[in-house]
């Protein structure tokens, strides 16, 4: 006689078959959790352990077991794995903090002529002096279990840049940039911004490189190549700086493109804003500390012209961020400058002017808005 089939109450709700059906058709979940909803869905269909066991070319039991794991935690509880307590671990938890210690300090301070950790570097020398502090588990410690231990709480292998603030009155003076920026947006807002001020936003950008190809380049061919082809060789033939300002009112680019910027070449370019504006037009500039911009020989051409004339507004140290100019030179890098080459420095001069003429021809009026609100 055949033994009673054995019935486990399962219930399982709508949303739970509906995340079962589809974990039990996944390419993507673990091959367990497939095969454990596969189960639970074939005995919601029919309820013998050894029917879905046959059904699915799995023992009975292993049908038992999951069935009553769902029917006492849950259907998607059941599609785990239950944790397995393991073995004790080699290594104690005294001689991962060490490590973890000893990651977070330089390899130059302690003696190795290499700036930063390597994990091979660092598990070498656990090896080495970890016995040593007390450690007998880490004389076999393999460069993997080290990245186990650190497991990207501690990168001892890399470096990440941060910008220390330097200047005690950055605050105050960042406030004063804000300020200029809000007074532009009420000229803005005005039907006729009229001549009496002009807002101009000015720095410099240096080591502008002049690059020749040593051979021709090769146009794309649709099917063959698709990109532009050019020699890796090339030829220096120096640099130049553009110094260039925005007019934020009417977005007009005013620049030089000179070998050097010295206190002459900015002098110069102040001969130019001067020359743009009626004589009038106070001149108000957004400028950074450059020694160029401060300097005794830039004070006495300031100190001869008309008393109001050109007014400094500088940003703080290491907030050139703050100067809205900055973008357009972001901009002009990835577009104009990009995979730029020219035969000589004098041509390169020819095309950021002719850039710069370019885009006078529609200017376009900057806007700043970042931390506008904070300006007093």
């Amino acid at each position: 006689m055949a033994a009673p089939r054995r019935v486990s109450d399962l219930v399982i709700g709508e949303a739970e078959l509906a995340e079962l059906r589809t974990i039990a058709r996944s390419r993507t979940e673990p091959a367990g959790r497939v095969g454990r909803a596969r189960m639970l869905l074939a005995y919601q269909d029919d309820p013998s352990f050894f029917a879905v066991g046959v059904a699915l070319g799995v023992h009975h039991q292993t049908v038992q077991r999951c069935v009553e794991r769902a029917v006492t935690e849950g259907a998607l509880t059941a599609l785990d794995e239950r944790a397995r307590p393991g073995r004790e671990p080699v290594i104690t938890l005294e001689a991962r903090s060490w490590l973890i210690d000893l990651a977070c300090r330089k390899a130059k301070e302690l003696g190795y002529p290499h700036e930063v950790w390597t994990t091979r570097l660092l598990a070498r020398h656990a090896r080495e002096h970890g016995p040593a502090a007390g450690h007998a588990c880490l004389a076999g410690l393999a460069q993997g279990t080290v990245c186990k231990i650190l497991d990207g709480a501690v990168k001892p292998h890399k470096v990440r840049y941060y910008l220390e603030r330097r200047d005690p009155e950055f605050a105050a003076k960042m406030a004063e940039v804000l300020c200029v920026y809000r007074e532009v947006k009420l000229l803005k807002q005005r039907s006729k911004p009229g001549e009496t001020v002009a807002i101009v936003s000015y720095d410099e950008k240096p080591g502008v490189q002049a690059i020749a190809s040593t051979a021709p380049d090769l146009p794309p061919l649709p099917g063959i190549h698709p990109s532009v082809a050019r020699d890796h060789e090339y030829k220096r033939h120096g640099t130049v700086s553009l110094l260039a300002g925005i007019d934020l009112l009417s977005g007009k680019v005013h620049a030089l493109v000179k070998d050097r910027h010295r206190s002459r070449e900015f002098i110069e370019f102040l001969q130019l804003l001067d020359a743009a504006y009626p004589s009038h037009t106070a001149i108000k500039l957004i400028l950074d500390n450059h020694s160029a911009h401060i300097s005794k020989e830039t004070r006495n051409w300031i100190a001869g012209q008309r008393p109001g004339r050109f007014e400094f507004v500088f940003t703080p140290v290491h907030g050139s961020w703050l100067n809205l100019v900055e973008g357009f030179f972001s901009k002009l890098a990835r577009s104009v400058l990009r995979h730029i080459r020219v035969t000589s420095k004098q041509e390169l001069k020819d095309r950021l002017i002719a850039a710069i003429d370019l885009i006078n021809h529609q200017p376009v009026v900057h806007t700043w808005s970042y931390m506008l609100d904070r300006a007093a």
